[in-house]
C-alpha cells in the first residue's frame, strides 16, 4: 500500500489491512437456508480506498461493492455502498481492536425508512469474523435482530 496525506489517515488505513483478501460469506436469514457467498477486500488507487466486492447466490440478497475510506474528521471511516437493486447509501464506519461496526442513521442519497448496524468480531487469529445486521424503524425504537453474517477467510 502507498502513502497516503498525513500520517494519521495512513494509520487508520493500515488498520484495515486485516480485511484484505479473499472470504466467504455465510448468512443466517430467520427461516431460510441461504448458500455461501464471496466477498473480496483490495486496495485501489494506490492504497487511499479499500473496496469491497460481494456475491451472494440468493435472488433477495442483491450483490454489493463498497468504497470505504478514511474520515479524517471522525478517525474512523466512511463507507460509500452500492448494490445491483440499486441502492445507493453511506455507513459511518469504525474498527478499533477487532470490531467492525457500520451505522446508518441519517439520509443520504435516499431517506432513511430505517436505521442500520453491523457489528463484526474477528477471532484471535483474524481469519472469521462473526457479526450481525440490525435494523431499528426510526431514531428512538431499539435496534432488532435482521440476519447473522459471518465471513471466514478463503484467501
Amino acid at each position: 500500500m502507498c502513502a497516503v496525506n498525513g500520517p494519521a489517515r495512513q494509520e487508520a488505513l493500515t488498520r484495515l489491512d486485516v480485511l484484505v483478501g479473499e472470504w466467504e460469506i455465510e448468512a443466517d436469514f430467520p427461516g431460510r437456508t441461504a448458500p455461501r457467498g464471496r466477498s473480496v477486500f483490495e486496495w485501489t488507487l494506490d492504497g487511499r480506498f479499500l473496496v469491497q466486492r460481494s456475491e451472494v447466490p440468493v435472488a433477495e440478497a442483491p450483490d454489493t461493492m463498497s468504497v470505504i475510506a478514511a474520515d479524517p474528521e471522525t478517525d474512523g471511516y466512511t463507507q460509500h455502498y452500492f448494490d445491483s437493486r440499486g441502492v445507493v447509501r453511506v455507513y459511518a464506519m469504525t474498527f478499533v481492536d477487532g470490531l467492525w461496526q457500520l451505522v446508518r442513521e441519517t439520509p443520504d442519497f435516499t431517506p432513511l425508512s430505517f436505521r442500520q448496524r453491523f457489528t463484526g468480531q474477528f477471532s484471535a487469529d483474524g481469519n472469521t469474523i462473526r457479526g450481525a445486521w440490525e435494523t431499528a424503524k426510526d431514531t428512538s425504537a431499539p435496534w432488532e435482530h435482521d440476519f447473522a453474517l459471518t465471513y471466514h477467510r478463503s484467501r
